[in-house]
């Protein structure tokens, strides 16, 4: 299979944008049926092989999973005591869902209800999801290309994960910004201004550098791997990237570390140039939010240092 198969925003934008709602009404499905983690780590996806996953969920009496099934493109809802309830994905409006999703909830006797039933974040989040007849569109293929892409990138970060060893999130499938992330905590707690919202409190509540793929969105229209550190430290922007293709932009008051997914899969070994791209991000960050680097490294997962001289031994010889 090709890494990195070709993904033209403007050939899926209004599947995309259908596909993220429904994201969003799943995953706020997640968000009142799961205990609650630090830093919202109860809130994302995770990439199963054949979709995405809420994994077990439970209202306190029915334990129960939402899988998006983009093989053969339905939902499942399916409960412990095997009781299910499926619906293809394709010719439903975001309120057809919606109403699918509450009578399948309904079905395997589950007793969940969403806390705001409209989008979060997005340019119609004052509309309620049972309102929306906008968005129907659902083009398989698309969506079989985005779940590819989302697949490969996630081992991608699975592989660069493993060379931290301080405290570091799951790799996971944001529902709220649709991107895949994996986040790398600094030990310094975050003084907030008391504006600022519960949501991004409780995510930045410790210095963290993050990294991440995100599909595009309409003031940056094309898929991107990405980094940032936050808070940002002074001068991260003058710190060198790679490849050479990779840069800084200005996003909003800070800088987001951004190489194109067009320019990494004309590179000779895209999945080198990507993990190039992340580890130079990373090293910008930490060093200038004055992280011990050596401290936290654990090169191929490994933190015992008898093994990791003993492979580095093997390597020189």
């Amino acid at each position: 299979m090709e890494l990195f198969p070709d993904l033209p925003f403007a050939s899926w934008v209004d599947t995309r944008a259908t596909l993220h709602r429904y994201a969003q009404i799943v995953g706020k499905v997640r968000l009142a049926a799961s205990p609650r983690r630090n830093h919202w780590w109860s809130v994302p996806f995770h990439v199963t092989g054949r979709g995405i996953t809420t994994r077990p969920m439970t209202d306190g009496s029915t334990i129960f999973t939402i899988d998006f099934d983009f093989l053969d493109h339905r939902l499942d809802i399916t409960a412990l005591s095997g009781r299910r309830y499926s619906f293809p994905l394709s010719g439903q409006s975001v309120a057809d869902f919606y109403d699918q999703v509450r009578r399948g909830l309904s079905a395997v006797g589950a007793d969940v209800t969403i806390a705001l039933p409209w989008p979060f974040d997005l340019s119609d989040s004052g509309r309620p999801f049972a309102e929306d007849t906008e968005h129907a569109t659902y083009d398989a293929a698309a969506v079989s290309r985005y779940w590819r892409v989302l697949s490969q990138v996630n081992l991608l970060l699975e592989e660069f994960a493993a060379g931290y060893s301080g405290k570091t999130s799951p790799v996971h499938h944001f529902w709220h910004t649709f991107d895949i992330a994996v986040t790398r905590f600094g030990d310094a707690f975050v003084d907030q201004p008391p504006s600022t919202d519960p949501v991004t409190r409780e995510a930045y509540s410790r210095d963290v550098t993050s990294f991440g793929f995100w599909f595009g969105e309409d003031a940056f229209p094309e898929a991107a791997f990405y980094s940032y550190t936050s808070p940002e430290p002074a001068g991260l922007a003058d710190e060198p990237l790679h490849p050479s293709t990779a840069a800084w932009i200005e996003r909003g008051s800070s800088h987001l570390a951004v190489l194109r997914y067009d320019d990494a899969r004309a590179a000779p070994d895209p999945r080198a140039v990507v993990l190039e791209f992340y580890d130079s991000a990373y090293r910008a960050g930490a060093t200038r939010a004055g992280w011990d680097i050596d401290k936290w490294t654990s090169p191929g997962g490994v933190t015992d240092p008898v093994i990791t001289a003993e492979q580095h031994s093997v390597r020189q010889a």
